[in-house]
């Protein structure tokens, strides 16, 4: 059923544009163009696809956590990279975030950072001789600073920038796993086998393909650690962790307008530890960056009610809400890779309540809610990869001796997208 959705969203996509009402997306349901090829991460992104599947789940249960975490991270960053070199260095990497419409175009304008967030929004609508580009007016200024730091500290230009987005989206292979292992489910052996069999799958993601190279990827890889750390802090004596993490989600909420619906993520977390007082200590480390950015002149609601004025100022107003409500779902299935579907499944109906079933419910509702406002119509499978990256979290309920094939499914699922389309990240 979720492969049938991907087909009719781009059977009536096409049936669309052919009676004269193109749903503004050239391979709908993708943000993409129709362009089989290959190229010199082909041999690298089968390698290591291969090597995952046929040894991904044998290592996950015979390392040790730590090494089993450095080993999925640097595999991960290894996936990423291959499929980005698919369409080569500068067209796959280097070149994805300095178009007109992405945040490196504005960096060099960027000379005095307090001003820049005192006046940021008054720049946010269209139409304006000094408006943001599209990227930028649509998110908050954290993720414009990110770009501008880097370069301040000698990283500028599109290859460190593609890089930095690769490094840090991939540390999501580590933290969904890490999250399910600290909130457990059951015994603590329950927990730890959870969190194994999630490692192979977080670190074959399809959504891979989105993560090298976008801010959406670096955004993703960000939240998770976030809630991670949450995770950490309210599960163990671990004061430091529990502030690290308020600090972290905090800031995704001025990365990204969208990531106050990680909400339905952290509420689970929160359920699933039962443990109230390091909350006091994340509410602290969130309110230190709340404070910092609405000290700087930068009010949040401001910007969020001036973005979806802006919004509906470009494309999305010719978006149909009717066509892209339904096919948003079909573009993340796959992001999220067809796997996510019969985990879902399984989490609905399994009991008791854990957090290899809870964490994919969870990150199944923020996308719903994302859907149904609206305010992304299309794109959703670069957009939503913060909420995606979670469904993995749920791979235990798979059957041991399904989950070979369906990492299959997922590896090829992340190759067919990326040797049949030019996506634009």
């Amino acid at each position: 059923m979720a492969l049938a959705l991907i087909g009719v969203a781009a059977l009536v996509g096409g049936l669309l544009y052919l009676a004269g009402h193109p749903v503004q997306a050239s391979s709908a349901p993708f943000y993409a163009h129709w362009a089989p090829h290959l190229g010199p991460g082909t041999p690298l992104a089968v390698l290591i696809a291969g090597l995952v599947i046929w040894h991904g789940q044998a290592l996950a249960t015979r390392l040790s956590w730590r090494s089993l975490l450095v080993a999925g991270y640097g595999t991960a960053v290894v996936w990423t990279l291959s499929l980005a070199l698919v369409d080569g260095w500068q067209r796959g990497l280097a070149g994805r975030l300095t178009t007109q419409p992405e945040y490196l175009h504005e960096v060099p304008g960027v000379t005095d950072v307090p001003a820049m967030l005192r006046g940021f929004a008054a720049r946010i609508l269209d139409f304006q001789p000094d408006s943001w580009t599209t990227h930028v007016s649509g998110h908050p200024p954290g993720a414009l600073l990110v770009f501008v730091g880097l370069d301040r500290v000698g990283l500028g230009g599109g290859g460190w920038a593609a890089m930095v987005c690769v490094l840090v989206g991939a540390a999501a292979a580590v933290a969904v796993p890490e999250t399910v292992r600290l909130l457990g489910g059951g015994s603590a052996s329950d927990a730890t086998e959870a969190a194994r069999a999630a490692v192979p799958f977080a670190v074959l993601f399809p959504g891979a393909v989105w993560v090298g190279a976008s801010a959406d990827g670096l955004f993703a890889g960000l939240a998770a650690v976030g809630v991670m750390l949450l995770a950490r802090g309210l599960t163990r004596r671990a004061p430091v962790a529990a502030f690290c993490g308020g600090v972290l989600l905090a800031f995704a909420l001025y990365l990204s307008y969208g990531l106050t619906l990680l909400a339905p993520v952290v509420l689970a977390v929160v359920f699933l530890a039962r443990r109230w007082r390091p909350l006091v200590l994340a509410a602290l480390g969130g309110g230190v960056v709340i404070a910092a950015f609405t000290a700087s002149g930068f009010w949040w609601w401001d910007g969020y009610q001036l973005v979806v004025e802006r919004y509906y100022q470009g494309v999305a107003s010719h978006r149909s809400y009717g066509y892209w409500v339904w096919a948003n779902l079909a573009a993340v299935v796959a992001s999220a890779g067809l796997a996510a579907a019969p985990i879902l499944r399984r989490a609905v109906l399994a009991r008791p309540v854990t957090a290899e079933r809870l964490l994919p419910i969870a990150a199944l509702v923020a996308i719903l809610a994302a859907d149904v406002s609206g305010l992304s119509k299309a794109e959703v499978e670069r957009i939503w990869l913060p909420f995606a990256v979670w469904f993995a979290a749920g791979a235990v309920l798979l059957p041991p001796r399904s989950r070979r094939g369906w990492l299959i499914v997922q590896a090829a699922m992340a190759l067919l997208v990326n040797h049949l389309l030019l996506t634009s990240w």
